[in-house]
């Protein structure tokens, strides 16, 4: 999942390895790297703005470039040192939406419906107007799609809405809030590290049709939009365990599926801002309780940790005590939370 340097993100931590015009003469280095926020880039040029100040580097001289997490705001393991509102603009992209549209620094995104996080704002930042007027913009914006008016509030794990500013203010306009979720994260070498072993796990960097017809049975879906959001990140791989061979006897597979292609388990992995983000991690009924969903989230974060990508966050629903058991002892972290206030019909 090399991001090509014509895709790297304006506004990102980068870090771009380049070549000098001649060697260092005190160390001899052809080479060197330059970290900090990407400003712009055209065919000919990238400008990073760095510690000292903008660098220029032609992009003939380029020889990698990679997304870098956002710095650290506190002491601690680096996938527990980054903020609340860094890590939710680190996950935005790493889950399709349809619709993307700015307000501000807040992101809006809408998909017809098909899942929460595709149908929701991500309010991190300034929205660029009073907050009254930016929560009637963004009412208005869904109503134009015929959808309820949603927002994606993060705070601390527990945090109560009410105690935010734009959570009162919604609150007050009548929406509920909903749907408590919590933000695990890791270090992909620790999660790979847990890898209970199993049967092969196939990953490509497109979803094959037979991967999409099985995570199609896991929710109701949109024809023609569910298809898009969970392909539509910039970067992403696809995992599945398939039957057949060998396979059959290991997971004890009825004799139909044994016979078929159907993906038994599933999951997906997208990577933005220098963190990989896991799910639809999904197993097939009959076959939970085999260790499957441990072993293709395994590989997916060593597939990330590969690409030199070394944290990686999930969402987990609160109540899901299943889940949450196997990604503590995969060694996830609960990191911070975040609920859905969604607007109800009729209100303010």
């Amino acid at each position: 999942m090399t991001l090509d340097v014509g895709n790297l993100p304006l506004g990102s931590r980068v870090v771009v390895r380049w070549r000098l015009e001649a060697p260092d003469p005190r160390s001899g280095a052809a080479l060197t790297d330059t970290v900090g926020t990407l400003l712009s880039r055209d065919d000919d040029t990238l400008t990073v703005e760095s510690r000292t100040g903008p660098v220029t580097v032609e992009r003939g001289r380029v020889v990698t470039a990679k997304e870098l997490p956002p710095r650290p705001t506190r002491r601690g393991a680096p996938h527990r040192a980054i903020s609340v509102d860094d890590l939710q603009r680190v996950m935005a992209p790493t889950w399709g939406a349809i619709e993307r549209e700015r307000l501000g620094e807040w992101e809006l995104r809408a998909s017809a419906g098909f899942t929460q996080r595709g149908n929701s704002v991500v309010p991190v930042g300034d929205p660029g107007l009073p907050l009254a007027e930016a929560v009637g913009f963004l009412e208005q914006w869904y109503a134009a799609r015929g959808l309820p008016a949603k927002v994606a509030l993060a705070g601390p794990v527990g945090f109560d809405p009410a105690a935010d500013p734009l959570g009162t203010l919604l609150l007050q306009r009548g929406y509920s809030a909903g749907s408590p979720t919590l933000v695990l994260t890791a270090r992909t070498e620790t999660v790979a590290a847990a890898d209970p072993g199993g049967p092969a796990v196939l990953v490509s960097p497109t979803a094959p049709p037979e991967w999409l017809a099985a995570y199609l049975t896991t929710r109701p879906g949109v024809p023609g939009v569910s298809e898009q959001v969970v392909t539509g990140s910039a970067r992403q791989l696809f995992g599945q365990v398939r039957p057949g061979g060998g396979l059959s006897q290991q997971l004890g597979l009825r004799s139909a599926d044994a016979a078929g292609t159907t993906p038994v388990a599933l999951g997906r992995l997208a990577t933005a801002h220098g963190w990989a983000g896991l799910g639809a991690i999904w197993t097939k009924p009959d076959y939970r309780g085999r260790g499957l969903a441990a072993h293709l989230t395994a590989r997916l974060a060593a597939a990330a940790r590969d690409e030199r990508t070394h944290l990686v966050h999930l969402q987990v629903e609160a109540d899901n005590a299943t889940a949450l058991r196997l990604y503590d002892r995969m060694g996830f972290a609960t990191h911070s939370s975040y609920v859905y206030l969604t607007r109800q019909t009729g209100g303010g």
